[in-house]
């Protein structure tokens, strides 16, 4: 029995953690055991998160496994696409000068503030 090969890398955004796992494959993306479709049903987040994979061109040549939790959607999603960003290099150091200048390796760091 073989196992999978994968890239991990974890993704932050305000109060919300995305632990993402890439593998070989055609392109689909899992989060929280759902599809990404049924769990961000809104288009704009799902572009935010598919954001890396296509500014790369590796939209059909990964799999991602993505557990996030805390923050609201807007958050996730952000935390998924850094998340992606970070395994994305691991997985080809080649990928980073890309990355890099579209500013998808520097975790945004703003949060809320008190009232």
């Amino acid at each position: 029995m073989s196992e999978q090969v994968y890239y991990g890398g974890t993704g932050r955004r305000k109060t919300a953690i995305a632990q993402v796992r890439l593998m070989k494959g055609e392109g689909v993306v899992i989060i929280n055991g759902k599809p990404i479709e049924e769990c961000f049903t809104r288009k704009i987040l799902q572009n935010v998160i598919l954001q890396p994979l296509k500014l790369t061109e590796t939209s059909n040549q990964y799999n991602a496994v993505v557990k996030v939790e805390g923050g609201g959607i807007t958050g996730q999603a952000g935390a998924i696409s850094h998340g992606i960003s970070r395994a994305l290099i691991k997985a080809n150091e080649a990928l980073r000068p890309v990355l890099k200048k579209a500013g998808m390796l520097t975790r945004d760091s703003r949060m809320k503030e008190r009232k």
